[in-house]
């Protein structure tokens, strides 16, 4: 059966379609045309020098000036059918932004960008435009570099934040009507902002001391600078929203005695913070983290700037790092930032099937990480003091594929070895707390513990109550979780209004 392409839906087409036949944008078109506009080359993101930012957990990415901004934003060739926007989960007009910024307005590409995304500084850093919008822009089918549309997003938030041009867009007619959202990560906090933009009684009840979820506590700062991330929430807030941190839900109270307060719609966003370990003898050891429990203590708790913050964390001086995702590079490149002499990622297949995004591969590469590929840990070894010293490892070969579409590592017998490591931090992905399912009676789930849901209107089982993000997906990227929460948002939105089909 063939793949049917996506389309457009009708009422976003037809906003592309009147903004593409404004005046100021035929005069844009006409002044560069395509084929000039084609041997543009791409401006690459000026970066900090990598043995320097391994000092520090300053920000990697310098940031566009306007002048580079302009000059990417010329490669654009404004498509009639911009196919770059099918790719983004939140449906951002990407032309009409990009050709703003070509023009100087800045603050006009800002604005656009808001009428979907409420955290673009968020996503112009962390999100995997490769994948998404770029991925999907005209220049890759013609071998061309695409247009950087995720530095743009980045340098268009950035310059109304430093400019102190934050508008706060007019807030519909109040509705009268409280929703509460649970979790305050990426699905979560889009999900209340486009409620909160519809006039809505918005609150998001935080199990952990500081919203934001896996941007906050799972993102080092040389990616997300904390500050960034704050001024983003502050946004949310000014456009109404109210985050009560401290509240586990389904502990603190469950979601029926949060009806009882008057809630009349839920979005559960509380991600998949559970982490899946290995269940090999001696992971019990001391010195073997999950990677949740790692960036947290960094990330959250500041453990790297201890004893100014009183949560230590050992720092190895060869620390190995099982997985090769984002979060695997993530702690490992933390790690050479706390000293790691010996900072490595292991991992079963070969480098062509590593699931990281290839910016965060190649400032790792930058950076000194050392990879081990085609191995895997067998059993961990400790020391008379019970901490880890040791690691067995089998070495792999690659098989034929399995259901990811990945070819399936197998081990080759003989080939065992023991490789000396300090430090083990386990990277192989997370699955939802069972909390909330297990005092929401009713509430069907998947196999591995996450909510089912309808993908078209992302409710669960239960009316009233929607869901998305990691507690739906199961652990995906953060523009995914943020286009559960919009369209949850709108769907929660028919459901308070009666104007269901």
């Amino acid at each position: 059966m063939t793949k049917q392409a996506p389309r457009f839906p009708e009422e976003l087409k037809r906003k592309l379609r009147d903004r593409f036949n404004q005046d100021w944008r035929k005069e844009i078109r006409k002044e560069i045309g395509i084929k000039e506009r084609i041997k543009i080359e791409r401006v690459e993101m000026p970066e900090n020098d990598p043995m320097e930012r391994i000092k520090g957990f300053f920000e990697v990415n310098k940031g566009y000036t306007p002048e580079m901004a302009m000059a990417e934003a010329r490669r654009c060739m404004d498509c009639a059918n911009p196919t770059c926007v099918l790719g983004c989960p939140v449906s951002i007009d990407i032309p009409t932004f990009v050709k703003l910024i070509e023009k100087g307005d800045f603050i006009g590409a800002v604005k656009v960008i808001k009428e979907t995304n409420s955290l673009p500084a968020v996503c112009g850093r962390v999100c995997p435009q490769e994948d998404q919008c770029e991925g999907n822009c005209t220049y890759v089918k013609m071998g061309k570099k695409p247009v950087a549309i995720g530095h743009l997003e980045r340098f268009a938030a950035d310059y109304e934040r430093q400019a102190g041009e934050v508008e706060i867009p007019e807030i519909k007619v109040k509705k009268g009507k409280k929703v509460a959202i649970v979790g305050a990560g990426p699905a979560g906090l889009t999900a209340a902002g486009e409620l909160a933009k519809m006039g809505y009684d918005v609150t998001i009840f935080e199990a952990l001391h500081e919203p934001g979820g896996v941007l906050m506590y799972g993102i080092p700062e040389f990616r997300l600078p904390k500050a960034i991330l704050r001024q983003e929430l502050d946004y949310l807030k000014r456009l109404g929203v109210k985050i009560i941190t401290d509240f586990v839900v389904g502990k603190t109270a469950t979601i029926e005695e949060l009806k009882e307060e008057g809630y009349e719609a839920f979005f559960i966003g509380s991600g998949a913070g559970a982490p899946w370990f290995l269940g090999l003898p001696g992971e019990e050891l001391n010195g073997i983290y999950s990677a949740n429990e790692y960036l947290t203590r960094v990330n959250l708790m500041r453990a790297f700037e201890f004893p100014e913050y009183d949560t230590p964390i050992p720092r190895g001086k060869r620390v190995a790092v099982i997985g090769a995702g984002n979060t695997a590079m993530d702690a490992v490149r933390t790690a050479k930032r706390l000293g790691a002499e010996h900072a490595m990622i292991v991992y079963r297949r070969s480098r062509a099937e590593m699931p990281a995004r290839i910016e965060e591969i190649k400032h790792a590469e930058e950076e000194g990480i050392e990879f081990i590929f085609l191995t895997n840990p067998r059993r961990f070894i400790g020391d008379e003091n019970g901490w880890v010293k040791q690691m067995e490892c089998v070495k792999m070969e690659l098989g034929e594929p399995d259901a990811s579409g990945r070819r399936r590592p197998v081990p080759i017998p003989g080939s065992e070895f023991l490789m000396d490591v300090d430090i083990v931090i386990i990277a192989i992905g997370t699955k939802p707390n069972p909390l909330i399912p297990q005092t929401t009676p009713g509430l069907k789930l998947k196999k591995w513990g996450e909510i089912e849901v309808n993908w078209d209107s992302m409710e669960t089982s239960i009316p009233g109550i929607f869901a998305g993000g990691d507690i739906v997906r199961g652990g995906a990227t953060v523009i995914l979780a943020m286009g559960d929460g919009r369209k949850a948002a709108y769907q929660i939105d028919k459901y308070l209004s009666g104007k269901r089909d």
